[in-house]
């Protein structure tokens, strides 16, 4: 928990003393979460029959004009709880049967979730923990979650510094977020499933964006280059204009057909078969959460 007093947990590098104030991120010294649910609309890998047993943390070090969880991610919604707390929530998450830990934006609490992981395996905590993020990661940071994390599951959103600049106010994005996947699985190895479960190893997700389908299919030759069929790599057509991008003359717009069939027909034509792929519905407002702080505080018996 030192490390928070000069924070460099992440590729931002802001040195914040996070024990009496909040870095780029938002964050401070407690974590910070915004709800705990079973979630059964993440990949099936990962949610099993009865849903991922999903923590939402507030902040983010990324500032995507596009992002559907804005309200938690920028705007800081949320209950900051101790670290035994934590590792409560995720015994928690285990005692009502979710298929896995899915901890969702952790980077910038990666010390008290390590803490909350110790805690809750000292009462009998054993899913498979997924560290579910924007793929914008320090290589140190991944090293200390060695020992924690069964199976990550990054963002891969851009090669452009064009695009990651303008969008996330991160031109460096491609550059860091290649070398953090690269470190994932070297970590875990190349994907583990059993009885249709992801034990071990990496499922990078990559969502199109509108007049962007050529990045994507940038970004998803340098995977088949890099890693071939031994990560998994999940395609989503998910895509709503929210929050700035609803104003933005390039994202205020949803993706075409075209769009998004033609990365997907580019992903078979590379050769990838452990590959997820969308809906056309998956386009909704409808699926993200309410950011109720449901599952946070402790429950009266």
């Amino acid at each position: 928990m030192s490390m928070l007093a000069d924070c460099t947990l992440c590729p931002r590098m802001c040195h914040a003393n996070r024990l009496v104030g909040t870095g780029y991120c938002g964050a401070g010294s407690k974590a910070k979460v915004a709800l705990v649910s079973l979630h059964k609309w993440e990949e099936p890998v990962i949610a099993g029959e009865n849903g991922a047993g999903t923590v939402f943390f507030s902040g983010c070090n990324l500032r995507c004009l596009f992002c559907q969880n804005y309200e938690i991610s920028h705007q800081q919604t949320g209950i900051e709880i101790s670290d035994e707390r934590l590792g409560e929530i995720f015994y928690e998450q285990q005692l009502r049967g979710a298929a896995t830990l899915d901890l969702v934006t952790p980077t910038h609490f990666i010390p008290q979730i390590i803490n909350g992981i110790i805690f809750a395996q000292k009462k009998g905590f054993s899913l498979p923990v997924v560290y579910n993020s924007s793929g914008y990661e320090n290589l140190g940071s991944l090293d200390m979650l060695h020992p924690y994390v069964d199976v990550f599951l990054p963002d891969l959103k851009y090669y452009s510094s064009e695009l990651s600049g303008a969008y996330s106010k991160a031109p460096d994005y491609f550059q860091v977020a290649a070398g953090a996947i690269k470190k994932m699985v070297k970590l875990t190895g190349a994907a583990v499933l059993e009885d249709g479960l992801m034990k071990r190893g990496v499922l990078v997700r990559h969502m199109v964006l509108p007049g962007a389908r050529k990045d994507s299919m940038k970004l998803l030759s340098w995977l088949w280059q890099e890693f071939g069929d031994s990560i998994m790599v999940s395609i989503m057509s998910q895509y709503t204009p929210t929050y700035l991008a609803k104003d933005h003359p390039k994202l205020r717009r949803r993706l075409t057909t075209f769009e998004y069939e033609s990365v997907v027909d580019w992903a078979r034509e590379l050769g990838f078969t452990r590959c997820f792929v969308q809906e056309p519905q998956s386009a909704s407002d409808e699926y993200v959460p309410q950011w109720t702080g449901e599952g946070v505080e402790r429950f009266s018996k």
